[in-house]
C-alpha cells in the first residue's frame, strides 16, 4: 500500500460525531530585557517539573523537550517558544481550568529564574527592531537545522517564523468528507476576519522589513513569506470535487525538507513522499504499522498551511494571545463551525468568495488598513467581526 493511501485513510479516520475543541498556545519566555530563555535552561526545567508531577517526558536527540499529563502536553518550538497543547474538550470551561493549572504551575518556576511568560504574534524585541531573528539561536535539533537551511532559499521570512513567531491554534472535528470540506471552506473565507480579531502586537505601527505599508497581521505576513509550496491556503480547497483524495495528494506531494524515521532526522531537501517511495527510502510495502503511522504524521506535519488537516481541522491564523482572549476565540469558533444555521448563513452570504485569491485580497487589505479595511461586500473587517460575534453569540469585549 502506498503512503498516498495511508494519508487518505488517516484523514478519513478522523471522522467523528463529537464536537470538541483543541487549544494550543505558544508563549515566549523572556527576562526583564525581553530576551528569551535558553534551550539548556528550559529543557532542564521541563525535566525537573515533569518528573515532579509524574508526567511522561518526551526526548529528542537526548534532550527533554516536552511532557504529557493526559490533559495537556507541553513542547518547545524552534527558538524555545513554550507551547501548551490542551486535549480536546467540548466544554470551554474545562479547557480554561486545564490552562489555569498549567500556568499556575509554570509561572512561579519561571519567575524563580528571573523569567516571565508572555504572548504575542511576534517576539516584541524582534517586532520593535531591538534585535533581528539572526540574534536568536535555534534549539539544537536536526529538524530545525534542516528547516532553517531550506527556508533560507525558499522565502524571505523563514528566520522570523522559526525564531520569533507564536500562535494560538484551535482544532475542530469533522463528521464526514462533506463536513470537512464545508467547514474548511467557510473557515478559510472568514480567516482574514479571525486573524485581525486575534492580532496581538507590541507596537501599533510596527512593520516587517520590506513591507513598510503593512502595519497589521505581521505573523501572517511572515508565514506568507516562508515557502509558497507549504503555506497559504490549502491547495485546491476551493475547487469542485475537493475532498480526502485531493487533500492526500497535496500532502503526498508537498516537499518534505526532512524525513524523521525511527527517531532519526535526515535532510531530503525538496523531495516529497512520492519521491521517497519511488527511491525506496520509505517502502510502500512496509508492514510495521506503528512506523507507517509515525511517517504519515510526519508527512502531514510538514505542511504549514493556514489550515492544517490531520484527524481534525487545525486553525492556524491567530496570534498568540492571553488565555482570556483565547477562550473567547474558542467560543467564537465553536459557535460557528458547530452550528448548522451559522454555517448555512455564512455560506449564503459569502457564496461569491469562491477563490483563494479573493480571500488573500482581503488579508492584504487588512494588513494595510486593519479593522477599517473594506473587504467583502463593501463592509469593513470590523463590521464582519461584529457579525461573526452576533452569529456565534459571543461577547468579544468580555469573558464568555
Amino acid at each position: 500500500m502506498s503512503y498516498l493511501q495511508d494519508i487518505y485513510k488517516y484523514i478519513k479516520s478522523g471522522e467523528t460525531n463529537t464536537q470538541n475543541l483543541g487549544l494550543e498556545i505558544e508563549h515566549f519566555v523572556v527576562d526583564e530585557y525581553g530576551n528569551q530563555i535558553s534551550f539548556d535552561e528550559i529543557t532542564a526545567l521541563i525535566k525537573e517539573v515533569g518528573e515532579r508531577i509524574g508526567a511522561e517526558i518526551s526526548y529528542v536527540d537526548g534532550h527533554p523537550v516536552g511532557y504529557s499529563t493526559g490533559t495537556y502536553a507541553i513542547s518547545i518550538e524552534p527558538a524555545c517558544q513554550f507551547e501548551i497543547s490542551i486535549s480536546p474538550y467540548s466544554d470551554i470551561s474545562v479547557i480554561e481550568s486545564v490552562y489555569r493549572e498549567f500556568i499556575a504551575l509554570w509561572e512561579p518556576v519561571f519567575a524563580a529564574k528571573g523569567y516571565r511568560i508572555i504572548t504575542g504574534g511576534v517576539l516584541p524585541n524582534v517586532e520593535t527592531g531591538k534585535i533581528t531573528p539572526d540574534d536568536l539561536p535555534l534549539s539544537p535539533k536536526k529538524r530545525y537545522e534542516y528547516m532553517d537551511r531550506y527556508f533560507r532559499k525558499s522565502g524571505k521570512y523563514g528566520r522570523y517564523m522559526m525564531r520569533a513567531s507564536a500562535s494560538t491554534q484551535i482544532s475542530v472535528d469533522y463528521s464526514s468528507e462533506a463536513d470537512l470540506t464545508r467547514k474548511l471552506r467557510v473557515l478559510q473565507i472568514i480567516s482574514p476576519i479571525l486573524a485581525i480579531m486575534m492580532e496581538n502586537k507590541a507596537v501599533e505601527d510596527s512593520t516587517l522589513p520590506g513591507n513598510p505599508d503593512k502595519t497589521h497581521l505581521l505573523r501572517l505576513q511572515i508565514w506568507d513569506g516562508v515557502d509558497p509550496a507549504r503555506t497559504g491556503f490549502f491547495p485546491g480547497s476551493f475547487d469542485d470535487g475537493f475532498g480526502y483524495d485531493k487533500i492526500a495528494e497535496a500532502v503526498y506531494r508537498t516537499p518534505l525538507i526532512l524525513l524523521t524515521d525511527n527517531g532519526i532526522s535526515v535532510y531530503v531537501d525538496d523531495k516529497n513522499a512520492e519521491d521517497l517511495e519511488t527511491e525506496q527510502i520509505i517502502y510502500p510495502g512496509e508492514d510495521d504499522e506503528e512506523r507507517r503511522k509515525n511517517l504519515v504524521e510526519h508527512i502531514l506535519s510538514m505542511g504549514f498551511f493556514h489550515f492544517r488537516i490531520k484527524k481534525y481541522i487545525e486553525i492556524r491564523v491567530a496570534d498568540s494571545v492571553p488565555i482570556e482572549k483565547a477562550l473567547r476565540y474558542a467560543a467564537l469558533i465553536k459557535g460557528i463551525v458547530y452550528s448548522e444555521d451559522n454555517l448555512t448563513t455564512l455560506e449564503t452570504e459569502l457564496v461569491d468568495i469562491d477563490e483563494a485569491s479573493k480571500v488573500q485580497e482581503a488579508i492584504e487589505a487588512i494588513e494595510r488598513d486593519g479593522n477599517e479595511a473594506v473587504i467583502y461586500h463593501g463592509l469593513t473587517a470590523a463590521q464582519w467581526a461584529s457579525h461573526l460575534c452576533e452569529l456565534a453569540s459571543v461577547n468579544w469585549g468580555g469573558a464568555q
